[in-house]
């Protein structure tokens, strides 16, 4: 019996609900809780008589501290899952500190104001010391490791698919594929096509903030940024076909810098079309990506969250995306004395996520894994106070989970090499 609250009501939610009621043997009882009930009543409305899992909603405002405290106090769970922005996950962690519950979020916090002083001090100091430039980084929730050992909680960072499952195959290549692992190369392949002249797969302000800054890579212990995509490189990927990818910052290369010894280089690359790339320098150009308040019409608003609400929402992308999507990482290190090569990877059909759950594929391998990860932790498989990222922890239940809940992965020992 577990009972689990889950905070977001947004695309990626919406699978998380449906592949919690799917695995109702773990998932008992769920809340679904955003501001918007109205949208947490829908959801439960799709599920109810489908499902052996009790569906309760409930409004709520994660950056209410007392509000949120007062939720999770009234329905008493075992797990909360933050499927929400990250700009709440250190709300909802101190919620769940006080409250003495585990936690659990898909990706690592970032500030909603990058103008705000106290953040930016802290800011401007780790981009001198750690050599990236990137507003979303680990330290601020890595800072709460002592305080969750002492409430003998766990915290669960970044259980989407990446970050989440490319850390879990990290672990998995390192535990049985390698005696040492030399470079981790992360490629993320989106295939789809939603007919829309410019959309974005998850929430713009994210993912625009993410594309449009510069990339970093780590190598030979430190890391070296270059200029928003200016390295390209193009790969022929299964089920896909050829694309070009172009070297981001990503999350994950910071946990796994830390996580795997004697790793030499870590890149993250991600595919994108030349019009998705031309509309979106576009709009950097005229200052719509901007988080900084600007005046209009004597209201105060920000311009990425005016063009979020300009841009179609993510969530109504399922019905018109067609392909599939490939992500994996390729490896290359030793076993056993000998030079090896490995490539582990899943590829996953957007209209085949939309039958079974009304998503696109990027909301499905963000939710499936989500859903996974608070299986692990709901179940007692990972189970230790502090606060981790997924490859601190056994990759092989995780692993046999991808292949039952939706997600099955593939091997390819003799891969090619991105440059």
């Amino acid at each position: 019996m577990s009972r689990a609250l889950i905070i977001g009501a947004g695309g990626v939610a919406g699978v998380v609900v449906h592949k919690c009621c799917q695995n109702s043997d773990v998932f008992t009882e769920i809340c679904i809780a955003s501001r918007t009930k109205s949208r947490c009543d829908a959801l439960a409305d799709q599920l109810r008589g489908k499902t052996k899992t009790v569906i309760t909603t409930a409004q709520v405002d994660a950056m209410d501290f007392d509000a949120l405290c007062a939720l999770i106090r009234s329905y008493n769970p075992d797990l909360v899952m933050n499927i929400a922005l990250p700009y709440q996950d250190l709300a909802i962690m101190d919620a769940c500190l006080e409250c003495g519950v585990n936690y659990m979020d898909t990706a690592n916090y970032e500030p909603e104001d990058t103008d705000d002083p106290e953040w930016r001090a802290v800011y401007e100091k780790r981009c001198k010391e750690e050599g990236f430039s990137a507003y979303f980084d680990y330290s601020w929730q890595w800072a709460y490791m002592d305080k969750f050992k002492e409430k003998g909680l766990t915290a669960l960072l970044g259980s989407g698919f990446d970050p989440g499952v490319t850390q879990v195959f990290c672990a998995y290549a390192k535990k049985h594929q390698f005696d040492t692992i030399d470079t981790i190369d992360i490629l993320d392949c989106n295939g789809g096509d939603h007919g829309y002249p410019f959309a974005t797969n998850f929430n713009p302000e994210i993912n625009l903030r993410e594309v449009s800054a510069p990339g970093s890579y780590w190598e030979n212990g430190h890391w070296v940024e270059i200029p928003a995509m200016s390295i390209k490189r193009e790969y022929n990927f299964k089920d896909v076909g050829q694309k070009d990818m172009y070297l981001l910052h990503h999350e994950e290369i910071e946990s796994l810098a830390k996580n795997i010894p004697g790793v030499s280089r870590i890149r993250f690359f991600m595919t994108f079309g030349q019009s998705y790339l031309t509309h979106m320098k576009c709009l950097e150009d005229v200052g719509m990506l901007s988080t900084t308040p600007i005046m209009f019409e004597g209201k105060e608003i920000v311009p990425i969250q005016f063009l979020k609400a300009l841009l179609p929402d993510p969530a109504t992308l399922g019905p018109r995306t067609v392909g599939k999507t490939n992500i994996g990482c390729i490896f290359t290190g030793k076993k056993d004395g000998k030079d090896k090569t490995y490539y582990v990877y899943n590829v996953c059909d957007h209209q085949e996520c939309y039958r079974e759950v009304g998503s696109q594929a990027i909301s499905y391998t963000t939710g499936v894994p989500a859903m996974i990860g608070a299986s692990m932790l709901l179940t007692g498989k990972w189970n230790k106070p502090g606060v981790y990222t997924a490859e601190e922890f056994d990759p092989d239940p995780f692993m046999e989970e991808l292949n039952k809940w939706g997600l099955p992965w593939q091997e390819d020992f003799n891969p090619v090499l991105v440059d």
